[in-house]
């Protein structure tokens, strides 16, 4: 990512709304699983570790986390977080079948061998090993923010799924994510591309280099906060139709 949105995306990501429910999304899915905490849990994208943090919190206890950005990995050890450290999520160090548990938030996108890392995340799950990925929905929602993300693509729901059972995964449940700001989100990001090019094919508007990234005031916070989270939990129950980001909940065969 753009060096200016990774340090806005430092000062954000403990409290801003879009990342606390994202993290209350995964740490919903992981409770889900009922794995005991000595599960060993790895994290793709660990950032500066809240979500590390969160599970070491709720008794896990051995959780490791990786990140290709230096940055992040020295924030996340700043914040007392063990087990962080400098990696391509690609390219994994550890051992075949070292993982009861690899989740990757907002990942995949960022990598261009989309079939290498997933290969990967399977290569270090142990049998029976759980996967869990979120990545952003629908190429007609691309914008500048993919741009000064890093990002190679949007996913369709059945696309991250397909890409998942190629790489051997057994793909237990897909959902779309955040629906309350799909229909926002799409008309803010059809309507910038309308205007600077006439029509829906141009190219989006030109933004600043953090994206749509940006600091809210408290309240406004606080009220995001909360209705996506409301959505989480109606996501114990059923999958989102519609939604900005989706994801997968798989697993990796076992004996």
């Amino acid at each position: 990512m753009d060096l200016k949105y990774e340090d806005k995306y430092h000062q954000l990501e403990e409290q801003h709304w879009w990342f606390a429910s994202r993290r209350d999304a995964v740490y919903d899915l992981v409770k889900g699983l009922q794995l005991p905490t000595t599960a060993a849990i790895l994290e793709i994208g660990c950032s500066g570790g809240p979500l590390m943090q969160r599970l070491r919190t709720a008794g896990y206890t051995d959780v490791t986390g990786i990140d290709v950005s230096e940055v992040a990995v020295a924030l996340a050890q700043q914040r007392g977080i063990p087990h962080a450290s400098v990696m391509d999520g690609a390219a994994l160090t550890f051992a075949d079948a070292r993982f009861d548990l690899v989740i990757a938030s907002d990942v995949l996108e960022h990598i261009e061998a989309e079939g290498t890392a997933l290969h990967e995340w399977n290569r270090v799950l142990r049998p029976n090993g759980q996967l869990i990925v979120f990545v952003p929905a629908h190429a007609y929602l691309w914008s500048q923010h993919d741009v000064v993300n890093h990002h190679f693509r949007r996913y369709s729901r059945q696309g991250l799924v397909s890409a998942m059972k190629r790489a051997g995964f057994q793909v237990q449940r897909s959902s779309f994510w955040n629906a309350a700001l799909y229909f926002p989100t799409a008309a803010l990001r059809l309507g910038r591309r309308l205007l600077a090019s006439g029509g829906t094919d141009g190219p989006a508007r030109p933004a600043d280099s953090t994206g749509d990234l940006h600091h809210l005031a408290r309240p406004l916070n606080a009220l995001l906060t909360n209705w996506v989270k409301f959505e989480n939990r109606l996501l114990r129950h059923l999958n989102l139709p519609v939604g900005v980001s989706v994801f997968a909940l798989a697993r990796k065969p076992g004996p």
